[in-house]
């Protein structure tokens, strides 16, 4: 997915429509002059809806809708002709989308299925018309109800992406690379910090044509749950990930510090996340013998861990082997 074309989050001003009007109208024929009351019904305001879509990966076709309406409710008839309502303002979106209250930040749902829908802002109901109020005290009631008014606010769409393994790591430790050589996905690569500014998705094959869907996050740096880096805007992307793959490379100075580093950023911000399955990468070890892989081991003895090169292959489908271990353990 190109870089510009991903959008995981937006801000959208949102207005249902009103309540159509109940009508206090009275039966009038040349016959009937004196009937009762047969005022309608007004109709239901339009609502603003959100609906899951499992082919759409971006908030792109949002960022520049800034403004939302649905359409009002139309005011009953005689007759007991009740208006129609309103038109509903449906708003797709991908699966793992997150939907606020653009003031307080307050969480209202979460869309996760495809074809689910949310309203988002509900219409005005409309009013009752005034056959609705007679009765044996009054026959004649002169009365109806007004259609409820619409809402209207600020609301926050918020993309967590979906996937089977997310990769967990400093920037330029090395996942965009893991990820270019375990799958079809094409990520920016470079030698230096934030590379990755938008996360990447790429579908890894496996043996008998299995396969599972990795995400590349963003590099997180120490301070991110706090905002720092990249920060919170990518850290709630693995909320969404079956299982992490943390990833330390093997020049660092300190691996278990680094990692520890990692975990606390993720307890942080969401102390659940430690309740997923996570495994340890060592990745850029192509360049170790067997005495620095036993020392690693040693320093790391109580974290499962395993030695990988992305440029030379060195421990890939091992790796491949391992993650499906994982993933399946709960259904094996």
């Amino acid at each position: 997915m190109a870089e510009n074309n991903f959008v995981d989050y937006v801000k959208i001003f949102c207005r249902s429509g009103k309540g159509g009007a109940g009508s206090a109208h009275f039966r009038r024929e040349k016959y009937i002059p004196k009937g009762g009351p047969d005022g309608g019904d007004g109709g239901r305001g339009g609502h603003v809806i959100l609906k899951g879509n499992a082919q759409m990966w971006t908030l792109l076709h949002l960022k520049y809708r800034k403004h939302v309406f649905a359409g009002h409710g139309e005011p009953g008839r005689g007759q007991c002709s009740s208006g129609a309502n309103g038109e509903d303002v449906i708003l797709e979106v991908p699966l793992g989308t997150v939907a606020r209250d653009g003031e307080t930040g307050e969480f209202l749902f979460e869309i996760t299925q495809d074809g689910e829908t949310e309203i988002l802002v509900r219409g005005g109901r409309g009013g009752l018309g005034n056959v609705n109020f007679k009765s044996a005290t009054n026959q004649t009631p002169m009365y109806a109800q007004p259609g409820e008014d619409y809402q209207e606010g600020w609301m926050i769409l918020e993309l967590k992406i979906l996937a089977d393994v997310g990769l967990v790591g400093f920037p330029s430790a090395g996942k965009s690379t893991l990820l270019s050589v375990v799958s079809a996905a094409k990520p920016k690569i470079a030698d230096y910090p934030f590379t990755t500014l938008t996360p990447n998705l790429g579908i890894v094959g496996h043996r008998e044509n299995r396969s599972f869907v990795m995400a590349d996050i963003p590099g997180i740096i120490e301070g991110a749950h706090e905002g720092k880096g990249l920060g919170l805007r990518f850290l709630r992307h693995i909320e969404r990930n079956s299982m992490l793959l943390f990833m330390v490379p093997a020049d660092s100075k300190d691996h278990r510090k680094e990692y520890n580093i990692l975990l606390n950023e993720l307890e942080q911000f969401n102390p659940e996340l430690l309740d997923k399955d996570r495994f340890l990468v060592i990745s850029k070890s192509d360049f170790l013998d067997d005495d620095l892989k036993r020392e690693i081991s040693a320093e790391l003895a109580d974290i499962p861990h395993m030695f990988i090169s992305s440029v030379t292959g060195q421990g890939i489908m091992q790796l491949k082997d391992k993650i499906w271990e994982i993933l399946n353990k709960h259904t094996a």
